[in-house]
């Protein structure tokens, strides 16, 4: 057997993983990991709840440390080593430790190195106080802070999910925060229209946002004076910066490895760079997307574990090609979950891909079983094939569940037919007969089939060859209704089709859909043209509370402003 070296630099899933994988497949090979930092493998993800105390013991955050790893894979592994330099031409790095500076050859190299919080050039922002939150260092200074200081008031600039996870855990802890997105919402994963339902959960739990916006300047002596592009001043005691990250690709770059066009480094479909004895895996590289094939960078834990399998395998030679990624996340805001897979409608639309959208809401479990919620399940499929392109729920319980579902269904290229057909686990305390996964199927397909026509909350036509129907109960059209709705309860309607015009687009909404879907099917079959407002008149009160509470920043930033206006 042929003695194999391989150098691992990075540790964490894709350094941590792949060294693990290499060990089962090859007793003999000499595995080296070089590790900047002081542990070799901790749950990044877990930091956010380490702060707001949901995990009390530090410890809990290492996933494995040196000492158990080496001596159960018999690795050699070199925490406070930094490489500095790659010479493929020799097949050999630098490492840094302790001062020191020497040289370590290699047969195979892996390079692990993540990616590194985005540092925006704002005047100011090497001021006390103000963090970024990428591993266990970064931790302990935002605890020792928080236990020193004892701020009252945090800003969270970043929207994404860990800007959202660090907002909800400093809450826990009793601090005031306030969360600062540049975008028009929060969560970039998910379209507006879901985001919004995030966003209104957030402002329920006493989180201030402040969307559209972003950081001109950091200033003052004591407390932190944030000036932002809106002009607006605030004064706060603790800034997170988590505007993002980008890859770490110092190393590969100086070594004259090829980047990609997004600026990770570039590999293959075995994971291999430019150099054939070099691969790469997790936040570092670029990906094909899995749902429209083009380069992607996705900064995930679940695809870094996998590629650091597959990047062993091939050293091993297997010839294991990685198929891509396809995004799916999940984040818990307070007791809602929001969770997406494939591509949203943001991505299809740069793609050029034609797609169709759907919006279903459905019971975690059967309704006349305790404790059921709502999620509503978001569907974009292709108008042709029905092929799923992209999923996303929002919901209180079981939305895991179903997005791993979806997850699965966008993987293996399955149809919104297929998800009708799929039978899922049924008890009435874990789901109902016609699972939320098979109504949205049924949904999708009514539409591919012609048996209705939807439209959307954001794409109405109110015009005068248009009348809004609201098919809900009077009960229900009394506490809101869309301006200049004409109420016809479903129960009723069929009493009452010789008041509906037949000249003119019925525009049918009901509280979800499905009394709108009804409605349409009586109405089209009585010769009317009938659309249905696809997700009813509760998404559109989701876009209601955005565009009345996020832009009212007097009252949700009255506690952050003492200064006033600039």
């Amino acid at each position: 057997m042929v003695r194999r070296k391989i150098l691992i630099i990075g540790g964490v899933a894709g350094g941590a993983g792949a060294a693990a994988r290499l060990r089962r497949l090859d007793e003999a090979a000499e595995i080296v990991i070089f590790e900047k930092g002081d542990y070799i493998s901790f749950a990044n993800c877990g930091l956010p709840y380490y702060i707001g105390g949901v995990i009390s013991r530090r410890e809990n955050l290492l996933v494995q440390t040196k000492e158990g790893m080496t001596e159960r894979f018999n690795i050699d592994i070199r925490v406070k080593s930094e490489v500095t330099k790659i010479f493929p031409d020799t097949k050999e790095v630098e490492v840094v430790s302790e001062g020191k500076s020497y040289r370590e050859n290699y047969d195979y190299l892996v390079l692990s190195p993540g990616a590194e919080p985005v540092i925006l050039p704002i005047p100011g922002i090497d001021k006390e106080g103000i963090f970024t939150l990428r591993n266990m260092a970064d931790v302990d200074r935002i605890k020792i802070f928080i236990a020193e200081k004892k701020p009252k008031s945090a800003v969270v600039i970043g929207g994404g999910y860990v800007g959202v996870e660090m907002a909800e855990n400093l809450k826990h802890t009793g601090i005031d925060v306030l969360l600062v997105e540049a975008a028009d919402q929060i969560v970039g994963p998910l379209d507006p229209e879901m985001a919004r339902i995030v966003e209104k959960k957030l402002m329920e739990n006493g989180i201030r946002l402040a969307l559209s916006d972003g950081v001109e300047e950091f200033s003052g002596d004591e407390d932190i004076q944030i000036v932002l592009k809106s002009g607006r001043k605030i004064s706060t005691e603790l800034v997170i910066m988590s505007v993002g990250v980008k890859p770490e690709t110092k190393l590969a770059k100086e070594a004259g490895l090829e980047l990609g066009d997004l600026g990770g480094i570039k590999v293959d479909e075995y994971l291999k760079t430019s150099d054939p004895f070099i691969y790469a895996v997790g936040d570092a590289i670029e990906v094909k997307d899995f749902v429209s094939g083009r380069r992607s960078l996705i900064p995930l834990a679940g695809p870094a574990n996998k590629q650091a399998r597959i990047a062993a395998d091939n050293i091993c030679g297997r010839q294991v090609k990685y198929r891509g990624s396809q995004g799916t996340s999940i984040i818990k805001v307070f007791d809602l979950t929001a969770a997406a897979t494939g591509n949203n409608e943001k991505m299809l639309k740069r793609a050029g891909t034609p797609y169709i959208k759907s919006y279903t809401k459905s019971g975690s479990h059967a309704g006349y079983y305790p404790g059921a919620n709502t999620m509503i399940v978001k569907l974009l499929f292709s108008p042709d094939s029905g092929r799923i392109l992209g999923a996303q729920i929002v919901g209180s319980q079981g939305v895991d569940k179903r997005i791993d579902v979806l997850a699965s269904a966008i993987r293996h290229k399955f149809t919104v037919y297929d998800l009708a057909e799929l039978e899922l686990a049924y008890a009435p305390p874990y789901s109902s007969a016609k699972d939320p996964v098979n109504m949205a199927g049924f949904v999708a397909g009514n539409i591919l089939n012609g048996d209705v026509k939807v439209t959307y909350w954001d794409q109405l036509d109110t015009s005068q060859d248009s009348i809004i129907v609201d098919v809900r109960t009077k009960v229900e059209y009394e506490k809101g209704h869309y301006p200049e709705a004409m109420l016809f309860p479903l129960d009723s309607l069929r009493q009452s089709l010789h008041q509906l015009p037949k000249d003119k687009k019925l525009l049918v909404y009901c509280k979800i859909g499905l009394r709108g879907y009804l409605a349409c099917r009586i109405l089209m079959q009585n010769g009317f043209d009938a659309y249905n407002i696809s997700g009813g008149y509760d998404l559109l009160q989701a876009q209601q509370y955005h565009a009345e509470k996020p832009i009212n920043l007097d009252e949700h930033m009255a506690k952050f402003e003492p200064q006033g206006r600039c």
